[in-house]
């Protein structure tokens, strides 16, 4: 009986076993996990009706400061006896400001600048002399509202090495924009992604003091400090508040001409948020020297976001307790951080305590937030596999019974593999209105078809057409044929097209972290944010690791799948 056609039945019903399982996980696991914001908004409204609080939403942006004061936000409406949690890293203002139009953030950091700048569309002089009650007018009919002005004015800066600036006489941007051609030339930038595209970053500046310089690629704002620190860079922009400022001897260059508005912390909510818990535990507790000094704890002695905010809290005065209001730099101190004598990036907000040792590798490895994230990371692999499998393979099949569509499907899914992800991870978000589990899941869908496909098709195309014609003389119909023949002997290579579309999934589900999906990448996001490489490594090495046990899975199928044949 060797050589017949049942002996390759076992191969067959191992692939569709296979791709069962995989199926049934990646739908067990989307399922919780991928949530639309309507599905949440409905959980909210049962809850109400029920009388259960539904936890406020914090969000936060993709840098150290707005870490910081996301996870004040949450403690202290814990402390006020409200359920909530923390989003962290979800990107820009853009996505933020989505997210909360879409009811899946309710409350985030903010400045008043870039409200007014980035949101509203304002000019500089418009922006600066506006109140919070005419940005409130201004922002109700989008259904939102600003409360709460923490204390301290976090403007934008540009800054040189301190050495650089008295080498060419450089204290303000007018000096920079006069000084000679070759000199202004050979200046190398590192400019912050969102700075280049601001209206009130680069573009506009450019503009008001008529700088000649280009300023090139742009740099993660995390990693810019580092480049500087090497010599790799020459000029950056930084936020006043930035611990590293004073440590690495960089001069932040005057605003002579008065471009940039000023940039006060406060909060922006839906308008429906009521106010006064966040109002009573954090209106005009932060000056800027509190804020600095947090912020050189978390990136400089290496606590965690939630330690740091934790012991501001603890010994933090009551509300109002701090001098500084939204409209006047640092005011008074409150007790405790930058209180106490503790300069910024001393060590600790207790002056002369001793800096806390940064957690060590397998600390942070193994830190509890490990099994969420390996959750979170499967679910986006296991669910956008899926999706891919159970579009790519028809697509793939219909490329193999009607060539002259094979061009077309095959073009078509080679461009959409070439778009870069997070420009497709932007375009998702605008299309669906909602950040976070279900635009990664399409994107990696995306990603994912194009092995799927080819391989698909490829392996049909290599099935001896003998076998093919053999099987209809002895009666078997078209799908029969593709069932119990071509698909049997070209499960091999599209195991290999479904085993390459995993493990690029598994890599590229990292990037879901910069809107909120969750994941390994979460670690990757926070550790540039700190400029930990431990917090980072902490974060590649678990997914490097499942992309290699991904791999070995597939790979010991393949040897079951091929077997049978070479047994023949």
């Amino acid at each position: 009986m060797k050589g017949r056609l049942p002996s390759r039945v076992p191969g067959h019903a191992l692939l569709a076993a296979l791709l069962t399982w995989w199926l049934c996980l990646g739908m067990a696991m989307a399922a919780p996990a991928g949530a639309t914001s309507d599905a949440a908004a409905s959980a909210a409204a049962t809850n109400r009706a029920a009388g259960i609080a539904a936890p406020i939403v914090v969000g936060s942006k993709r840098f150290t400061e707005s870490y910081l004061l996301g996870e004040l936000v949450r403690q202290a409406l814990l402390r006020e006896g409200i359920p909530a949690r923390h989003r962290q890293g979800l990107g820009n203002t853009g996505i933020l400001a989505q997210a909360l139009a879409a009811g899946e953030v309710d409350v985030y950091p903010e400045y008043t600048g870039t409200i007014a700048r980035e949101l509203l569309g304002l000019d500089a002089g418009t922006a600066s002399a506006l109140t919070l009650e005419e940005l409130n007018l201004r922002l109700a009919p989008r259904g939102l509202k600003v409360a709460v002005p923490l204390g301290f004015n976090n403007t934008y800066g540009l800054a040189m090495r301190e050495v650089d600036a008295l080498r060419l006489g450089v204290d303000s941007i007018s000096a920079l924009a006069r000084l000679p051609q070759e000199q202004a030339q050979a200046l190398r930038f590192g400019l912050s992604h969102e700075f280049l595209a601001r209206t009130d970053g680069w573009p506009g500046l450019k503009k008001a003091y008529g700088l000649p310089q280009s300023p090139g690629r742009g740099l993660d704002h995390g990693l810019a400090y580092e480049a500087m620190a090497l010599g790799r860079v020459d000029l950056i922009d930084v936020y006043s508040t930035d611990a590293r400022i004073a440590g690495d001897r960089l001069r932040v260059l005057r605003d002579d001409l008065g471009f940039f508005p000023r940039y006060d912390a406060l909060l922006l909510m839906r308008a429906t948020l009521d106010e006064r818990p966040l109002a009573r535990a954090l209106a005009q507790r932060i000056d800027e020297a509190a804020m600095t000094a947090m912020n050189a704890e978390a990136e400089l002695n290496g606590r965690g976001f939630e330690e740091v905010a934790r012991s501001f809290l603890e010994r933090s005065p009551t509300a109002g307790g701090g001098t500084s209001g939204t409209s006047g730099g640092s005011g008074g101190s409150p007790e405790g951080v930058g209180a106490n004598g503790g300069a910024p990036g001393d060590g600790s907000p207790d002056g002369g305590a001793v800096p806390a040792a940064r957690p060590g590798f397998l600390a942070r490895l193994l830190a509890p937030d490990l099994g969420r994230l390996l959750a979170e990371h499967l679910a986006l692999v296991a669910g956008s596999l899926a999706l891919a499998v159970l579009a790519g393979v028809p697509l793939g099949i219909l490329a193999f019974r009607q060539p002259a569509l094979a061009g077309p499907v095959m073009a078509g899914v080679g461009v959409l593999q070439t778009v870069p992800s997070l420009a497709l991870l932007a375009f998702l978000i605008a299309l669906l209105g909602t950040i976070g589990f279900l635009p990664a899941l399409l994107a990696l869908f995306v990603y994912a078809l194009l092995p799927i496909v080819r391989n698909t098709h490829a392996g049909l195309c290599a099935v001896p057409a003998g076998l093919a014609h053999a099987a209809a003389a002895l009666g078997l119909r078209p799908a029969q044929v593709l069932r119990h023949v071509e698909l049997p002997l070209a499960a091999p290579t599209l195991l290999a097209g479904i085993k390459t579309a995993a493990v690029i999934s598994v890599g590229t589900a990292t990037v879901a972290a910069f809107i909120g999906a969750g994941g390994l990448g979460e670690r990757i996001v926070a550790g540039l944010a700190v400029n930990d490489s431990t917090l980072m490594l902490a974060g590649a090495a678990p997914a490097a690791l499942l992309a290699l046990l991904v791999q070995w899975g597939f790979d010991t199928a393949e040897r079951r799948l091929r077997a049978p044949q070479l047994r023949r």
